[in-house]
């Protein structure tokens, strides 16, 4: 079965990329991996922070970032318990592999002076908490046994949220697609369908460009030659 298996990078938008790049380094111990002028954007930064052999902690700073105002409960929940806007992070969990490994990492916190709260036993996960720069809502949890939808899935909740009988069983037990080699050719624009934000018609011309030659007109070189 396809699907994606972790995530690479989580990328955060900073007002000044070199306070979240030591904050990040500092204070949960994540090593500087990369910092070079983003892909493709204009004055933008981009860093990428390593957490482990898999996954990656990214950082990116654009020109205009400075000037956005940060809006409690709108653009930044503020605590894991508060609103943001649709579609923006509302918290975010990093992993720890066991019980002793969450109170060591809260020790680290705490010893560059920020203060956690917590563990929190949610049953599913222990949980600490904690804040970053420009108003990150930010946890460290970990889990000891796997999540079993059995426990975990409230049939008051899936009513709530109006999903069906139906939908749920596809939802706990997706296709299992296993891929067609990278033939499947790019749909046909569809508004009704979520879609990156790019002038209109930049956008539909990327659609329209075969997969080829959009690989071939974004392939990048390491900013620094590395010789052994």
């Amino acid at each position: 079965m396809i699907k994606a298996n972790g995530i690479h990078h989580i990328a955060i938008m900073a007002a000044d990329i070199k306070e979240h790049i030591a904050f990040f380094s500092d204070v949960m111990g994540f090593q500087l991996s990369a910092l070079f002028d983003m892909h493709g954007v204009p004055g933008g930064m981009h860093a990428f922070l390593h957490m482990d052999d898999h996954s990656y902690f990214s950082v990116v700073q654009l020109p205009a970032v400075k000037d956005i105002p940060i809006e409690l409960g709108v653009t930044h929940a503020g605590t894991g318990a508060g609103p943001s806007a649709p579609g923006t992070m509302q918290h975010l969990a990093f992993r720890v592999n066991t019980l002793d490994d969450l109170r060591a990492i809260r020790d680290r916190i705490r010893t560059k002076g920020v203060n956690v709260i917590g563990p929190l036993d949610h049953a599913m996960c222990h949980s600490i908490y904690f804040a970053g720069p420009d108003h990150l809502t930010l946890e460290v949890a970990c889990s000891t046994v796997p999540i079993d939808p059995r426990a975990w899935i409230d049939p008051a909740v899936v009513e709530r949220a109006g999903i069906t009988a139906a939908e749920l069983e596809t939802f706990v037990t997706p296709d299992p697609y296993s891929g067609e080699g990278g033939r499947v050719k790019q749909p046909p624009y569809d508004p009704a369908k979520p879609h990156q934000a790019y002038p209109e018609a930049m956008y539909k011309a990327m659609l329209a460009a075969p997969d080829e030659a959009i690989l071939v007109a974004t392939k990048f070189e390491p900013p620094v030659k590395v010789t052994a």
